[in-house]
């Protein structure tokens, strides 16, 4: 859905944003006035809403850019992406300030509606409910993000003046109960869905998933279980994972058969369509800076983009084969043709050498000076591979497709702009974190079985043998988060409350940038986590690297921006900055 704030949004550019309002209009609201209205109190509710989708890294909505500072993930090399993952991140860095500048602006804009709630003249009890039962979502899914990022931070909850701006930071653990407290007391409010918006407004889903995340993430297990039940029976009927459209037959073979295609659920038809989709940031090409360079930056050279962030080795050797096995212990991996008989998500998520993508054949090798354009009439014609010779083709060797609709390819340019919605709550998460807490509850029924085997059967994957014990299971959880979300934006969160970020990030990334065959000798195993495991002199002389640097105590979370350190003396800043 294209048009759900569009009115509202002019309305809020036209007139007043709620949160930025210095002068006295003639026709619109003042900051001491607003909002004076239900209309005003829902011009600022979305605009609250907007103000999420306005935290991006290299014009690329921060959920798309996350994945890629980890150890699934790569970004072009430079100040912003590689310190990050070499234990160097500074409080200056582009991408650790604008997470908590733009947050706590969320928050503030809540606010400048929740406080005044009772004030509004008119306001009947449905109206006031709605209002509140969504900035209270927001806030709270604002909140999420901060204590994921930087630990423990300032608790607001109304809003702040010159005089009582500084604020201490607040425990992690009291942040989490607000949070939990706030998602249980808002849940009923909400209605069961939002679809008739196009999934871009709260809903009780919403909100109880969210309240599941958070009580997993807090090693809360037994109420993530209990929380995200909940949430699936209520879904019952509303959601239901999407079925793989056709093209889901291409996979695992080279760009003359043809391209795969997820768009039916991470395109535009997907979250037109798509029932998986719960909460979705929206955006619309009628709206002034409404609007991501998100495809520019994910494609492909002769897709028109410039390659910023690709798939690592890690991931690609991590996709098991349609058999269930990894590649080293199944019978069906062929060293001379590595990507056949993978798990289909490979092909569906990821761009790979010898697939079509964009309608071009994807080779990143220098020995395809040409290679084939599929969009001319007829027979393909042959053009120059700027894929492989160009100085910032992939870095990696491979792409994202998930995050790239081929029907933006005619509008997307070096100059382009595209409004693909970007998916933040997704019908496939709560049945993964349902099934999580479930396993690090112990309680090893069918349930959890059933949970992850409708995603694996989704992707043409086969059931999950039964009488798995608790570490087996754990390990194919872990796998499922992985390929399944993958550059969903969680992979960040997941290393790190599972402990594992000291071993997959201290060491080295993998990456082909050149297209070189490999054997799956490079690989010694995987870990309890379904992490490769590499024989690096071996990998070293197939792939290139990229040294990762994990400190623990101080690499968990992010520093405080240094502005904020400077503005608040009550603020102190994270180990090891």
């Amino acid at each position: 859905m294209k048009n759900f704030l569009k009115i509202s949004l002019l309305a809020i550019i036209t007139s007043c944003s709620s949160a930025d309002m210095d002068l006295e209009p003639l026709n619109g609201p003042t900051s001491e006035t607003f909002p004076a209205s239900y209309d005003e109190g829902k011009m600022g509710l979305f605009a609250a809403y907007r103000n999420l989708s306005t935290i991006d890294a290299a014009s690329t909505p921060i959920w798309h850019v996350m994945d890629n500072i980890t150890d699934i993930g790569y970004a072009r090399p430079g100040t912003n992406y590689t310190s990050p993952i070499t234990s160097s991140i500074t409080t200056t860095n582009a991408l650790t300030i604008k997470p908590w500048e733009i947050h706590y602006k969320t928050i503030a804009r809540c606010h400048a509606v929740l406080d005044k709630l009772d004030e509004i003249a008119g306001l009947t009890a449905a109206q006031k409910s709605e209002l509140d039962s969504e900035l209270r979502f927001i806030r709270a899914y604002a909140y999420s993000q901060l204590i994921e990022l930087y630990g423990d931070v300032p608790l607001i909850k109304s809003s702040v003046t010159l005089e009582n701006a500084n604020v201490a930071r607040t425990p992690v653990a009291e942040i989490q109960q607000f949070i939990i407290a706030e998602l249980g007391a808002v849940a009923p409010q909400l209605p069961i869905s939002q679809s008739q918006y196009g999934n871009v407004r709260a809903s009780r889903i919403a909100a109880l998933m969210l309240k599941a995340r958070v009580e997993l993430y807090s090693k809360q297990y037994a109420a993530a279980a209990v929380t995200s039940k909940q949430a699936l029976d209520a879904a019952a009927g509303v959601y239901s994972l999407t079925p793989f459209n056709a093209s889901v037959n291409y996979v695992g073979k080279d760009h003359t058969v043809g391209e795969p295609d997820p768009s039916n659920i991470f395109g535009h038809n997907g979250f037109s369509a798509s029932k998986e989709w719960i909460w979705v940031a929206e955006f619309n090409m009628n709206v002034p800076g409404y609007l991501h360079n998100q495809q520019y930056y994910a494609a492909s050279r002769l897709g028109k983009g410039v390659c910023y962030w690709g798939p690592t080795q890690n991931l690609i050797d991590s996709y098991q084969m349609i058999d269930g096995l990894s590649i080293i212990d199944s019978p069906l991996y062929d060293n001379a043709n590595p990507f056949k008989n993978r798990d289909p998500r490979l092909d569906m998520y990821a761009v790979r050498p010898h697939s079509r993508y964009l309608g071009y054949q994807f080779e990143p090798h220098t020995s395809f000076t040409k290679v084939n354009n599929y969009w001319s009439a007829g027979a393909p014609t042959q053009v120059n591979n700027a894929d492989a010779t160009n100085a910032y083709r992939s870095f990696s060797g491979y792409l994202w497709r998930k995050t790239v609709d081929i029907a933006d390819f005619n509008s997307t340019s070096v100059s382009g702009n595209s409004d693909l919605n970007v998916g933040i709550f997704r019908l496939s998460e709560l049945m993964l974190i349902y099934a999580e807490a479930k396993i690090e509850s112990n309680q090893l029924d069918n349930s959890v079985y059933d949970m992850i085997n409708q995603i694996r059967l989704r992707a043409k994957m086969p059931a999950l043998p039964t009488g798995m014990s608790q570490a087996q299971l754990r390990k194919a959880l872990r796998y499922e988060r992985k390929v399944e979300l993958a550059n969903d934006g969680l992979r960040w969160y997941d290393i790190r409350r599972w402990g594992i970020a000291n071993t997959v990030m201290n060491g080295y990334l993998y990456l082909n940038r050149n297209g070189n065959n490999w054997t799956k000798s490079v690989i010694t195993g995987f870990d309890e986590s379904a992490n490769p495991i590499y024989n690096h002199s071996q990998a070293s002389a197939s792939f290139s690297t990229q040294q990762v640097v994990y400190t623990p105590n101080k690499d968990e979370y992010w520093p405080i921006p240094q502005s904020e350190m400077d503005a608040n003396p009550l603020l102190k800043q994270n180990p090891g900055y």
